[in-house]
């Protein structure tokens, strides 16, 4: 029996990359998709590109600017499949991707989910490489989760293939959140689930090294974003399971927040510091380069960090000169 599998598609000022990222959702070698694209009020030609490729398969709506989880809850509403891929509009993948998940599933105990095989690039997914890592093999809900917020690995959106049943149970993308939002979308996902199964012959690409702006990411809303992920996945994973484990690894969560904010929003930090205590501790130290090592054990982690951010603002700033320099009209 046929199964329709939804596209999903949202959008913003991917102008660069749209087309590329369509055409592989058309190529599939599973023929029962439609494909739903949501523009999310972009100011380049994402909408224009978009259009060319509208047909009975391909639908493209657009909407005033509100996030990429609100998009991506618009196309979940009008999704119709049995099961829903999401797929970033700058990702990739490959062209049997959803047909080696589905068969997996299908030969599956039901309420299963997919993962699958992923790997960076920046231009060319040619020049992508696939290395496994230790989230890539079949795993219980709890013990996937766990490893992967120990470890902070991570599958991006595109390597999921979700039933309709376990997406409906899940709930939608909160549309509060923006940075680490898919962590907690899938967190829910993961925890509705039976069982992750993974299919390694299922293989996405996920682009990196977008240029944009760095502070975007670094801002005080991102970082509280980001604080209310970890709060929402720990409550998540301790209603279903609290043990030692689970509230090691949500320390651990609140932990590493620590380390990778200092010494920007000090109030979070505090409280993330008491979730810490609340939670009975994690052995995790902060990690960094060599250099970081160094100045760490023989200064401490925050004077350590201190130097780091001195240092990256220094290099950022030196970026934007010499980019101003180079894209300024010339005066002659």
């Amino acid at each position: 029996m046929s199964s329709l599998v939804s596209i999903l598609i949202p959008a913003y000022n991917a102008a660069d990359w749209i087309a590329q990222t369509i055409q592989s959702a058309l190529e599939q070698t599973w023929s029962d998709t439609e494909i739903i694209i949501v523009d999310d009020g972009s100011s380049d030609r994402t909408l224009e590109i978009a259009k060319t490729f509208a047909s009975s398969k391909v639908r493209v709506l657009t909407q005033a600017n509100q996030g990429a989880t609100a998009a991506r809850n618009h196309a979940l509403r009008l999704a119709q499949g049995d099961y829903i891929q999401f797929l970033d509009a700058d990702d990739l993948i490959a062209p049997d991707k959803i047909e080696q998940q589905l068969k997996l599933l299908q030969t599956s105990p039901p309420n299963c989910i997919a993962s699958g095989s992923w790997a960076r690039f920046y231009r060319d997914p040619a020049t992508a490489t696939f290395k496994p890592e230790p989230l890539w093999q079949d795993m219980e809900p709890v013990d996937w989760l766990v490893c992967a917020w120990n470890g902070h690995w991570m599958m991006h959106p595109a390597a999921w293939l979700v039933p309709r049943s376990i997406a409906e149970a899940a709930g939608l993308w909160d549309e509060t959140l923006s940075l680490n939002d898919d962590g907690e979308y899938f967190c829910r996902v993961v925890l509705a689930s039976r069982f992750v199964k993974f299919c390694a012959e299922a293989k996405s690409y996920y682009r990196s090294g977008i240029p944009g702006s760095l502070s975007d990411w670094k801002s005080d809303a991102a970082y509280a974003s980001a604080y209310r992920v970890i709060e929402q996945c720990s409550q998540q994973i301790l209603h279903y399971e609290d043990s030692s484990r689970t509230r090691e690894v949500c320390a651990t969560l609140f932990q590493r927040f620590i380390y990778e904010t200092y010494p920007a929003v000090p109030i979070l930090r505090q409280q993330a510091q008491q979730q810490v205590q609340n939670l009975g501790g994690t052995p995790l130290k902060p990690t960094g380069s060599p250099m970081f090592q160094r100045l760490s054990s023989l200064m401490g982690w925050r004077m350590a960090k201190w130097i780091q951010q001195l240092l990256y603002q220094s290099g950022y700033r030196l970026q934007k000169r010499n980019s101003t320099a180079i894209t300024q009209p010339s005066v002659s």
